[in-house]
Parts: structure tokens; C-alpha cells; sequence
């Protein structure tokens, strides 16, 4: 069951809340707005009296207050969290209440696909790690970065450094310091460096990408590297189903895709990254530059015909493997680009596409001359507001959930997808 199936998909719009400033209390000042992702509520840092800060949600305040608020993010099951200082201290808050333990600091928030799990790296007494839930792991290293969640939070990991390193110390760093932990537990291999850790779809495997000596680049899979040496690698993806592995490497001058360390595509490629398998692992899509300066998406090895000086957020369709991505000429004239075509509207910004879960319907939020609006395969909805946020689907694919802050007010719009007439 999907987080979206509880919400309310009833088509109309109402105000949810019709005065952004109004507060329960008295502050001095409201920072930027954030909406959760049923539309039902909207969340701000309040500056209260006396340097104390929290959040105001729909205009209460929470009861307790911190020296500091930071970084507020409403998780997939409409809970705010928020990152708060007390007593030189940090930790999570989560629907105004605070985690037991607090940290030397903390930052990143991350959920579970359902919003059920809550995690964040921290540092505690110079060494590094993930709390989850409030519990951080047995084991700190004196760094840990790039750190990932599993799709259902059962499972965390990071990238580590394994061995200490006296200052100017090359011989020990090329020797190997790094590696990932999985749950805080280190492989037993360790690597010149290590980036971009992946889970599998069940979270009980780990791939990253590693350098085991200045030159020689692979993939490492649950700490054993493929035999295969590259002159470069990109992040790594399982396939959800097969639980192959797909990584980007440069050979002979060029990029390809490797698929456990075979050529799958041949490189032929300037540049190749940011794969996504579709969820049933037949398709393989990514973002490629046939030459120098000119990207398109990749479909199964195949460049789509059309080009862009930059493509970027490229997603697949929970079913039917349709493809959409973002073209741009260097962060102007932003384009939707959609199964191979582009649509017709040129736009300021815009942001992550959305599909149905059908793979049925594709919507986007964009921004055009200081105006933001949804736009729904190709067609713009009819109202516009001064900030917008992600679109939604209805679980069945027929409606979208927009949420827009027009005027001081926060409005709450159920649309059939029919309603987008262009």
C-alpha cells in the first residue's frame, strides 16, 4: 500500500491555510515554507522572543523550543522533522518531539519509503556515523559521507575511512583507507576510495564504486571487487529484479555501461551516467552525451534523437518503463523531454517529473516569469502561484494533487488529469 492511498483525492480545491504570517505566538520573523506532501499542512522556522526558535505548523507552534532549527523535511507519511540545537548540542525532532540522544552534530535527514524509519548522519566526539530512529551505530569512523537508507529502512550504509592518516601520509593513502559500512560493520576490503554506495531492491546488498590504485577504477559488490579495471566508474545500480549490477565505466577513451563487469553497451559514449533500471528490469535508461557538450537519454543502449547542453533528472515509469528527463541549454530554457520528444513549453526552472503509477501520465512543476504551475503531460494546469511544490498522482493515475502558496495562502487543488486543457 502506497502512502498517497490514504490521502484525500477528492477532486476541488480549497485554502488550507489563508494567512502564512498568522502565528499562535509571537515571533520575530517565519523562514521559508515548507508543505507536506498530502497538501494538509505547511511548516515554518519561527524566530521566537528570547533567541529561541521552533516550527510553526498551520500557524501552532510547537510547545517546545531549541536554540537552533535547521533543515525541516516532512517525511513520506506527513511527519515534520527538524534539526535542533540545544545546549551546544544537536538532534532530530520529530512532530515536535526530540530524539533521547543528541549529537555533536547532525545533518541530511533521511526516510523510508513509507516515512516509518527516520536516519541522519552524525558526528559524536570527533567520529562519524548514521543514527536511525534515534540510535546510532555501535561503531564511528573518523569519517563517514555519502550515506544511503534501504527502500524499506531496515538497512543503512556509508561510505568510511577504515585506517587513520597522519598528516601528508601518501604512502598509507595509496595503499587503501576507505571503504563502505553496511549497518555500521566495515567490509573487510578497503580501497583508495570508495563513492556512491547503492542497496539492492530487499536491502541486504551493497555496491559501490571504487579506486583500488590511482588508475585503476571498479565496482565492488558486498566488499569484493570486480575483476574488470576501468579508467573510470560511476555510481553502480542493481537491477530490482535480477540483481545484476549496472555502472558506467570509461574504457579505451570512452564510455560504456558494464553489467557485472561486461560490456553491455560498448563505449562509445563522451560521458554516461545516472542509469535507473525500470521496476521490472527489463529497460535500462541514462544520460549520455553522444559528443562532447551534447546530452541525450539512452534507452536500452539506444541515444534518443534529440539533444540538450545538459539533461538532467532523468526517471522511469513505476510501470511501463516510459522515460522522462529535464533538457536545458546551461540552466536556462528548461525543457521536459518525454519518451524521445520534447514537449512544447520552454520554461525559467523545473523540477523532478512525476509519474502516474501506470506510467500513464507524467506531470511537472515549472516556473516561468517568476509564476509557478503543474504542467501535466504537455498541458499547463490554469492557475499560477508564487511558489509551488512536487505533484502528485492519485494512486489510480486519473487526478493531481497540486500544492501551491498564492497571496499568503496556502491552497490545496485535486485535478483531473482532463482538467490540464492547455
Amino acid at each position: 500500500m502506497s502512502v498517497a492511498q490514504s490521502w484525500d483525492f477528492t477532486p476541488g480545491a480549497r485554502v488550507v491555510v489563508d494567512d502564512l504570517g498568522k502565528c499562535s505566538r509571537e515571533y520575530e520573523w517565519l523562514e521559508e515554507p515548507y508543505v507536506s506532501p498530502d497538501g494538509e499542512a505547511v511548516a515554518m522556522v519561527a524566530a521566537l522572543p528570547d533567541a529561541e526558535f521552533s516550527m510553526a505548523v498551520n500557524g501552532e507552534v510547537w510547545d517546545e523550543t531549541f536554540d537552533k532549527v535547521w533543515y525541516p523535511r516532512f517525511s513520506p507519511d506527513g511527519r515534520l522533522t527538524a534539526l535542533v540545537q540545544s545546549a551546544g548540542e544537536w538532534t532530530m525532532a520529530v512532530d515536535g518531539e526530540a530524539w533521547e540522544t543528541s549529537y555533536g552534530y547532525i545533518w541530511g535527514t533521511l526516510f523510508s519509503a513509507d516515512g516509518d524509519v527516520i536516519a541522519a548522519p552524525i558526528q559524536a566526539d570527533g567520529q562519524y556515523g548514521l543514527a536511525v530512529d534515534g540510535q546510532a551505530w555501535e561503531t564511528l569512523y573518523e569519517n563517514a559521507n555519502q550515506v544511503i537508507l534501504s527502500r524499506d529502512g531496515k538497512a543503512t550504509a556509508a561510505v568510511v575511512q577504515a585506517k587513520s592518516l597522519a598528516q601528508a601520509d601518501i604512502e598509507t593513502f595509496q595503499q587503501g583507507i576507505f571503504t563502505v559500512a553496511v549497518n555500521g560493520e566495515a567490509w573487510n576490503n578497503i580501497f583508495v576510495n570508495c563513492w556512491n554506495p547503492a542497496f539492492d531492491a530487499t536491502g541486504s546488498r551493497v555496491a559501490a564504486t571504487v579506486r583500488r590504485t590511482l588508475y585503476d577504477y571498479t565496482i565492488a559488490v558486498d566488499g569484493v571487487a570486480w575483476e574488470g579495471a576501468y579508467a573510470c566508474a560511476w555510481g553502480p545500480v542493481f537491477n530490482p529484479v535480477s540483481g545484476q549490477v549496472a555502472a558506467p565505466v570509461r574504457k579505451a577513451g570512452a564510455w560504456g555501461m558494464a553489467v557485472d563487469d561486461k560490456m553491455a553497451w560498448e563505449p562509445r559514449f563522451a560521458q554516461l551516467w545516472h542509469q535507473a533500471f525500470s521496476a521490472d528490469g527489463t529497460r535500462l535508461a541514462a544520460i549520455a552525451a553522444v559528443r562532447f557538450g551534447d546530452f541525450t537519454v539512452v534507452v536500452d543502449g539506444a541515444p534518443w534523437g534529440v539533444t540538450f547542453p545538459v539533461i538532467t533528472d532523468l526517471v522511469i515509469s513505476p510501470a511501463g518503463g516510459r522515460v522522462a528527463a529535464l533538457g536545458n541549454d546551461h540552466n536556462t530554457a528548461f525543457a521536459v523531454l518525454c519518451d524521445g520528444k520534447v514537449w512544447a513549453g520552454r520554461y525559467d526552472m523545473a523540477w523532478t517529473p512525476v509519474w502516474s503509477a501506470d506510467g500513464a501520465h507524467l506531470a511537472v512543476h515549472v516556473e516561468r516569469g517568476g509564476k509557478h504551475t503543474v504542467v501535466c503531460d504537455g498541458k499547463p494546469y490554469g492557475q499560477s502561484f508564487d511558489k509551488c511544490f512536487a505533484p502528485a498522482f492519485s494512486p489510480d493515475g486519473t487526478k493531481v494533487l497540486i500544492r501551491g502558496i498564492a497571496d499568503g495562502k496556502l491552497h490545496r487543488i485535486v485535478a483531473p488529469v482532463a482538467a490540464f486543457a492547455g
